[in-house]
């Protein structure tokens, strides 16, 4: 479960995790015990706990999180999967409404994070280019 702020803008806590936020409020640095690095001038995520962070050769869109890759739709816009967990969007594609892991077994914490933050990462990419049009 996630819970937000009063504005209802902004995550709060994922499942029992806490999300921190820096100073100014405009990047997560924390959830739970697991700090974040970005990089000092591109905003990208660097590390997340002991994981590092990939990206693509010209830093646009993320590679990898840790163990997990990331695969997209076919113009690069979405991301489809991290690694076994599947992601479906909507008719229109903008927002997630569903997601598969193979097997019956819970969806485990890693992925459970990993998920969170590649989502909200998209979402904080997506709201900095509308803002910039």
């Amino acid at each position: 479960m996630i819970t937000y702020d009063r504005l209802g803008s902004r995550p709060r806590t994922l499942g029992s995790w806490t999300l921190n936020y820096d100073q100014l409020g405009s990047r997560l640095r924390s959830v739970g015990a697991i700090d974040m690095t970005y990089s000092r001038w591109a905003n990208l995520p660097r590390s997340v706990g002991q994981w590092s962070c990939e990206h693509s050769l010209f830093a646009s869109r993320l590679e990898r999180i840790g163990p997990h890759e990331l695969r997209y739709d076919r113009l690069g816009s979405r991301v489809r999967a991290i690694g076994p967990l599947e992601i479906f969007y909507d008719r229109l594609g903008s927002r997630p409404v569903r997601v598969r892991l193979p097997g019956d077994g819970a969806l485990p914490d890693d992925l459970l994070l990993a998920l969170f933050l590649v989502l909200y990462w998209e979402e904080e990419r997506e709201a900095a280019a509308a803002q910039r049009r």
